[in-house]
Parts: structure tokens; C-alpha cells; sequence
């Protein structure tokens, strides 16, 4: 199929407004938070300790958890002996009592802090995030067309290519696009990302079996603004989910060559004594691209082998140091983009996991042209037919007429810098045409040695 696409504008459009997620819950008592009590207990401490907190409400705000849980928290390390009041009410506190340590709670959160040096947000436990992966699952979304469009609206694309995407980005399968270079397969798959347009809730970190997983990830997670409670106020009016979790927007996670296979793993920081969530695990509810498959130090066939489990039974396998294995959800929609054949770097075996396969190849000569004047016309290039004819009967024939989409933007950005060279206004000559085009291909030479 011809797949002409052609970045219009750098912002990326917006889709119309999607289904409003579930939020997780707001705990309303220490045991609908799902963690012990110790964890609970160490975990004030250790806030306490490493930044200096002495009000309920700075401690609710940093822990992630209602006030009244945190007064509990803390009349229970009272009667423990962990924390005494300081008795003196503060008028810019808004009247809040101080807390501070004593001996023994310094101890005690010294100990804490010696087996992790987690503190700050509650963790959420595995098996809750669980069930908020559920309600706000990738493959729960249904786009039309229209919004698929609108996702896209900085390209230009042809309806065969959307007919196919559309079913594939429904369905929250994985997806293979391949073709030649240059025609727009990471700007499609950057288009599928803004297509989804809601937003989900993301853990700031969770835990399994006492160790604490950090999830959050503010390179990946686009945090969406929320009102913030007063909270001293009479009414609280603002955020009603569990605070342990940031809304963002579907997290989108690219990567291409540098991918190895221990990034899907994950890390354990040694000095904190916590782990990093893996890059699946990041992008749990969004997007995982895979750009320019084939040119990683893995073979893609190994590559793929390892998502098998994942993209056939919507979990993944992850492992902790000491060598225990657990299963986390899989929710995510792989997008894997190539230059290769799929024939050329897979077997069949793999390619039946893969749900999707869309070639993205470049336009024909009228599409080409289409792309060219919409590029001209953003920025602000005139057309010249003279040039355009030797573009296409003088150029194009050299190269058997092969055309790509990112080639009308090279042409004209060549052209553009030559003239604020030249220091003359932007034109479209022959004679331009041919110094953009020598920039573009490397004649095939010997260098003398």
C-alpha cells in the first residue's frame, strides 16, 4: 500500500476526549491500604528522619495517604514510644500540633532505613495494581476513525493505511510495521500515542513480597494537572483517588538501537535496596515502541522471543536478586518498527505473535508531490514549477524513481539553509535543487588511500 505521511506541525494533535478511567479508590482505613503495619510504622519513621516532617499535613502529602490515616500512624508510634508530640501549636501550620522522634524512633528508622531506603509515597501492593490495571486497560480503548485521524492530523495519510491501524490499535495487539526507510513508521507510531488522548493512574511505587518496585517515572509519565486540597479546608472538593497514584497520560516508552535485554528486567539499586520497574512495566496501559528493530546488539528473533509469554498471555515474568520469580501484568500495546523484511529477521514461529502486520511504503509520485507543497507551504517556500520539473524528470530518474516522505523536508530545509547562506530570500531553483540533492545520497566511490 502507498502510506504518504509528512510531519504538518511539532505539536502533536489531540484526539477527542475518551471514556473517563476508574480512579483507584482513596484507602478510608490502614488496612484498605493493603501493607503491614511494621511497613506502614518504618516507612513514617524513615520519612520523619530523612525530611525533617513534623505536621500531619506535610507528612499526608508526602506519604500519599489521607490525614486521618497518618494521625493513626502516628498515635500508634506514640503509644510505641517512636514519636512524641512537641507541644507547641504553630499559627503558620494552621494550628498543627509538632511531631518529632525520639531517641528510639531515630533508632528505629536508622534499622529501617539499613534494610531499604525507600520512604516518601506509599507503596501500592502488586495485587491492588492488579485490579486498577483492569479498569484502565489499553485494549478497554475503542477509537473511530475519526479520532484515529485527529491523532494523526501531523501527517498526511492515505484511508487503506488507517483501515488496517485502526483494528490494530482497537485490538491493544502488538503491531509490526516495516517498509523502506524514511517513510514515516516512528511518526505513525508517535500518531497511534496521541490518538489515545485519556489519561490512567500510575503507581509512584509497589510492592511485592516486602521489596519496594518505584514505578513512577516522570521521563516516561507525562503527570496530568489535578487541584490540590487545602488541607485545612472544611470541604475538601479536589482529588478523590487514592494519592498513591499519579494521573497521567498513557505512558509511551521508545526505544531503538540501544535496546538490550536486561532493560526489560528489573533493577536493583544496591545502595537504596529498592528496585526500578522495567521498561514494560513503565509503559503498563500506554505504548512500547521498538524503533529500528534489526539494528540492535540482540538479534531480533531474541528480541521477540522474549515477549512471547507477554504478548501471548498479557503477563510478564520478572524476577527479584534473591532469584524469586512473580507475575505483573502485560498491558501494553507493542508497536515494533522496521527497515528489514519480516522475512529476513524473523521465523515464522515469531511472526505469528506478532497480531499485525502493516507495510508503510513510500508514495507514488502524486502523493509526493502533495507532501512537497504542504512542506513548502509551512515553511514559507515558493514553488517554482521550473524546479519542480527538473526534480522529477532530472533527479528522480537517477534513483528509478523511488520516492520517500522525508524527502520533500530534507529537499527544503537544503534549500532554506543555503539561502540564509547566500543571504538571499527563499527561492526554489534548479541549480538549488541540485545542491540539496547532493546532500541527500553519497555517491558510490572509491576513496584514494
Amino acid at each position: 500500500m502507498n502510506a504518504p505521511t509528512a510531519p504538518l506541525s511539532q505539536a502533536p494533535a489531540t484526539a477527542a476526549p475518551a471514556p473517563s478511567v476508574t480512579p483507584p479508590p482513596q484507602p478510608r482505613s490502614l488496612a484498605e491500604t493493603g501493607l503491614s503495619h511494621v511497613m506502614l510504622r518504618d516507612l513514617l519513621l524513615k520519612t520523619m528522619f530523612r525530611m525533617n516532617l513534623e505536621y500531619v499535613s506535610e507528612l499526608s502529602r508526602v506519604i500519599a495517604l489521607p490525614i486521618t490515616l497518618i494521625q493513626e500512624m502516628i498515635d500508634t508510634a506514640r503509644t510505641q514510644r517512636f514519636i512524641e508530640a512537641t507541644g507547641t501549636l504553630h499559627a503558620t501550620s494552621g494550628n498543627e500540633m509538632g511531631y518529632q522522634l525520639t531517641d528510639a524512633g531515630k533508632a528505629r528508622a536508622l534499622d529501617a532505613l539499613s534494610q531499604s531506603e525507600y520512604y516518601g509515597a506509599a507503596p501500592v501492593p502488586l495485587e491492588m495494581y492488579k485490579e486498577q490495571v483492569k479498569r484502565q486497560s489499553v485494549r478497554n480503548i475503542t477509537l473511530t476513525r475519526q479520532e484515529l485521524m485527529k491523532g494523526m492530523g501531523h501527517l498526511i495519510l492515505p484511508p487503506d493505511l488507517i483501515d488496517n491501524l485502526g483494528p490494530a490499535v482497537t485490538s491493544g495487539r502488538s503491531i509490526l510495521m516495516y517498509g523502506p526507510p524514511g517513510n514515516g513508521k516512528s511518526s505513525i507510531s508517535n500518531g497511534i500515542r496521541d490518538a489515545l488522548g485519556d489519561k490512567i493512574y500510575v503507581p509512584r511505587a509497589i510492592e511485592y513480597a516486602g521489596q519496594i518496585i518505584t514505578v513512577y517515572d516522570p521521563i516516561v509519565h507525562s503527570a496530568a494537572e489535578e487541584q490540590v486540597d487545602d488541607p485545612n479546608a472544611l470541604r475538601r472538593t479536589g482529588n478523590r483517588f487514592d494519592a498513591r497514584y499519579v494521573r497521567c497520560e498513557r505512558p509511551t516508552v521508545i526505544t531503538g538501537g540501544e535496546l538490550t535485554l536486561d532493560m526489560l528486567d528489573l533493577k536493583y539499586n544496591p545502595t537504596a535496596r529498592t528496585y526500578n520497574a522495567s521498561l514494560q512495566l513503565k509503559a503498563t496501559g500506554g505504548i512500547f515502541i521498538i524503533d529500528d528493530l534489526g539494528r540492535q546488539a540482540e538479534p531480533p528473533q531474541k528480541i521477540v522471543n522474549r515477549w512471547i509469554v507477554p504478548l501471548e498471555e498479557a503477563r510478564d515474568i520478572l524476577a527479584l536478586q534473591s532469584g524469586e520469580k512473580f507475575t505483573v501484568p502485560f498491558d501494553t500495546l507493542v508497536i515494533f518498527s522496521t527497515n528489514f523484511h519480516p522475512n529476513e529477521i524473523f521465523d515464522g514461529a515469531a511472526l505469528r505473535r506478532i497480531f499485525f502486520k502493516i507495510k508503510i511504503d513510500g508514495p507514488n509520485q502524486e502523493n509526493f508531490l502533495k507532501i512537497f507543497a504542504l512542506v513548502a507551504r509551512k515553511k514559507k517556500m515558493p514553488l517554482d514549477e521550473k524546479a519542480l520539473v527538473h526534480l522529477l524528470k532530472v533527479k528522480y530518474p537517477t534513483i528509478n524513481n523511488n520516492y520517500a516522505n522525508y524527502q520533500p523536508v530534507f529537499l527544503i530545509d537544503q534549500m532554506i539553509s543555503i539561502c540564509e547562506f547566500e543571504g538571499i530570500p527563499y527561492q526554489m531553483t534548479p541549480d538549488l535543487i541540485d545542491r540539496a540533492w547532493n546532500n541527500m545520497f553519497v555517491r558510490d566511490e572509491k576513496i584514494a588511500k
